[in-house]
């Protein structure tokens, strides 16, 4: 047997600047979304070329670095899926994110990384 393993890698560029909510809970994130181009395989298959995929921050010195950031900016990320779910007058609905670690300018030094 071996062992699970969740573990994400991206590095695409952020589509609009990074947005600061403030749930009902009190707790705090940061959210932005990431365009990342598909490989050659990919693109053979589908008229497709990008995924846009959500991105969250929840720990405090990684949201302030990543709230820096603005559109256009090419990055690396790290961290896990999570699947999320909210209801509503239309039912439950749910999405796959990215529970982001560490994120870096990809050009440039680290941006902020976890432990």
């Amino acid at each position: 047997m071996t062992d699970d393993n969740n573990r994400v890698h991206l590095v695409g560029r952020i589509s609009a600047d990074p947005e600061t909510r403030q749930l009902p809970s009190g707790d705090e994130l940061v959210t932005f979304r990431l365009v990342v181009r598909r490989g050659p395989a990919a693109r053979k298959r589908s008229k497709q070329v990008v995924d846009t995929i959500e991105c969250t921050v929840w720990r405090a010195a990684l949201r302030r670095s990543v709230s820096r950031l603005s559109a256009g900016i090419e990055v690396e990320v790290d961290g896990q899926l999570r699947r999320r779910f909210t209801s509503g007058g239309g039912g439950v609905a749910s999405w796959v994110s990215v529970e982001v670690d560490a994120c870096r300018r990809a050009t440039t030094t680290a941006v902020a990384s976890g432990p």
